[in-house]
């Protein structure tokens, strides 16, 4: 979904495929424990149990981190399979997107799922959105290639007496 800025090399293109595809990784992971933890608050905390110290805080981190690996997976690989598209097709659209999106959809969620069912409603829905937001130009930066400061480096003009 980053790539679509045009064809020329914006000010957010600077890093390598692989640290993209860490990045993306670690955000998915950042990313997928926040939301492990909202849907952790969701549910009722279990009854105390005999040999575990406290099941709420074990239950919560258990969804954490289980939300958190599958969404550092997906975009890791949406990100990885965006990178290895755009090498070989040598074009910036929202085709690269679409493709890294199935790719990782299909393999985490019809991993989860254990079925070709869930693997292809899974890909063709993250393709789907990943296209649409391509297509329609929603980014959360555009490079403008201006350098905005929080202080104006130029002096005012001295008003005329």
């Amino acid at each position: 979904m980053l790539l679509s800025q045009g064809v020329g090399k914006g000010a957010m293109e600077d890093d390598s495929p692989a640290t993209k595809t860490v990045k993306g990784a670690v955000t998915g992971l950042a990313a997928g424990t926040i939301w492990g933890t909202i849907v952790a608050t969701w549910y009722d905390v279990p009854r105390v149990e005999r040999h575990v110290a406290l099941p709420g805080l074990v239950r919560t981190l258990k969804m954490c981190g289980s939300y958190g690996v599958t969404f550092a997976a997906v975009g890791g690989l949406y990100i990885g399979v965006e990178q290895i598209v755009l090498s070989q097709r040598k074009k910036r659209d929202f085709v690269n997107g679409a493709i890294g999106a199935f790719v990782s959809g299909a393999t985490v969620y019809g991993y989860r799922g254990k079925s070709i069912k869930s693997a292809l409603i899974g890909g063709s829905s993250l393709a789907f959105t990943s296209a649409i937001l391509d297509v329609g130009g929603n980014t959360t930066r555009v490079d403008n290639g201006k350098a905005y400061h929080a202080y104006t480096t130029e002096k005012k003009p001295e008003p005329a007496h």
